[in-house]
């Protein structure tokens, strides 16, 4: 059955593409979320007031129980952390496969992220201001490094030299992009095929790209890599809502309009506001200059997207390539992202060494010595990235939560994972904490300033 479109044109489908979802129509999406298995035991409902919706218990939770166990609908591995991994890759690292960092996550919730899908383990709110800066490493090392014989590297490489205890550390496969680019390799053929599918044919660089404008986009990550990260998530979400689009107009023969907005659907659930007058004020920015700070960041989004348009425009999806529409996708991430951190495979096989008895640890640093020497403090450089959850998003923030982002040891896949702090009943609203809740009343609302608005939650009014 063909969708209906109401013939708005241009300038309708716009509006309608930034308009908040209906009462109905937001009701009927996570209800049909619901029914393929995300967030049993909770409900999304619209709110009077600010904060727009909530997640409710729909039964009750003890402490320390699981709430919530979502796969990402989009998100990445840092530009810079990327970069870090393979400096270190190339200064010594104990294996090629340690930097097999599954480059994205795909908009569909399968993991194809670029954490380590056996190492993943905590998932905090992050605040992207600083999405370009954080690298993951550990910056000047405080260990001064040791160079690594050459002999050493080549037997471990050739498989000559096997490190003691090294089988019990186990790292994933290394798949290369199906479009032959040399930027994105994956965990498994899974996460390939569903990267490929999901947003990367159109973003990838390779030989087999579905990229109109392989140059463009070329440039179009340059400029990300240098400027903001959070310009490649955009990115994916333009991507991702073009290929569903496609696939639908094929597959129930809709209008490009109907099948546009059917495919922005998952989008347009989440919060938005224009990122270049969402995002905080830096510290080192007088306020005096703030409008023209946010006047320099709504033109640094505006030539990332001219970028974006050069490679993979299509005219009869053109309301989608606004800058409206990508100014409120970033503003969508900039507010409800969570921060993923992945631990080290190499550090955790050194702190096992470290943990060994005292005779069985000696034996074992004969041979990883030179390589820990080799790493320095960077043995312990972690993989790290952000992403955006359909109903983690929907969580509004307290200072006093009853629910926390974080992993259990049998949470490896890249979900994200919220444990109950303590008894949640039944009608209860659940609620996490979008920053540091052991901070000040004064710090957390400057804290909160960043997300645009002043809390009222028990413990502030208590406090104020």
């Amino acid at each position: 059955m063909a969708m209906e479109v109401d013939g708005d044109g241009v300038d309708g489908i716009l509006q309608k593409l930034l308009a908040p979802p209906s009462p109905q129509s937001m009701q009927n999406y996570y209800a049909e979320l619901s029914k393929q298995g995300a967030g049993a035991g909770l409900q999304v409902r619209r709110m009077d007031g600010d904060t727009g919706k909530g997640v409710f218990a729909n039964e009750d939770f003890e402490a320390e129980e699981l709430v919530l166990r979502e796969p990402p609908l989009v998100g990445a591995q840092h530009s810079r952390n990327k970069l870090a991994r393979r400096l270190l890759l190339d200064d010594g690292s104990l294996s090629e496969d340690d930097n097999a960092n599954h480059d994205d996550m795909d908009a569909d919730g399968e993991s194809t992220t670029s954490m380590n899908d056996e190492d993943q383990d905590e998932m905090e709110p992050e605040d992207t201001n600083d999405i370009d800066d954080d690298c993951g490493c550990s910056g000047e090392s405080k260990k001064k490094k040791k160079a690594l014989p050459s002999d050493a590297r080549s037997a471990l490489e050739s498989g000559a030299l096997e490190l003691p205890y090294s089988d019990r550390f186990p790292l994933p496969d290394v798949v290369p992009c199906k479009g032959g680019c040399s930027d994105d390799v994956y965990c498994s053929d899974k996460c390939a095929e569903a990267a490929w599918t999901n947003h990367h044919s159109l973003l990838c660089t390779g030989p087999s790209s579905r990229c109109k404008n392989i140059d463009a986009l070329v440039s179009f990550k340059e400029f990300t890599n240098e400027t903001n990260d959070i310009f490649h998530i955009a990115a994916q979400v333009i991507a991702a809502t073009v290929l569903r689009a496609r696939k639908l107009e094929g597959s129930i023969k809709c209008k490009h309009e109907s099948a546009l907005l059917k495919a922005w659907e998952p989008f347009a659930m989440g919060f938005k506001l224009l990122w270049w007058e969402t995002v905080a004020l830096p510290p080192d920015v007088d306020p005096a200059d703030e409008r023209q700070f946010r006047d320099q960041m709504k033109d640094i989004a505006a030539q990332s997207l001219t970028l974006l348009k050069k490679a993979i425009y299509e005219d009869k999806y053109d309301p989608l390539f606004s800058l409206d529409v990508y100014g409120r996708i970033i503003g969508m991430f900039e507010l409800n992202n969570l921060d993923l951190v992945v631990a080290s495979p190499v550090e955790d096989y050194f702190l096992y060494i470290d943990d060994l008895p005292p005779a069985a640890k000696a034996e074992a640093e004969a041979y990883t010595k030179p390589f820990l020497e080799a790493l320095g403090d960077d043995y312990a450089a972690y993989c790290e990235g952000s992403a955006f959850y359909t109903l983690q998003s929907c969580m509004n923030h307290s200072c006093r939560p009853n629910a926390r982002a974080f992993k259990r040891d049998e949470d490896r896949d890249g979900h994200a994972v919220l444990l109950a702090l303590r008894p949640i009943k039944k009608g209860e609203e659940v609620t996490i904490s979008y920053i540091d809740e052991d901070a000040s009343l004064e710090e957390r609302r400057a804290a909160l300033a960043d997300y645009a608005f002043l809390c009222r939650c028990s413990r502030c009014l208590e406090e104020s």
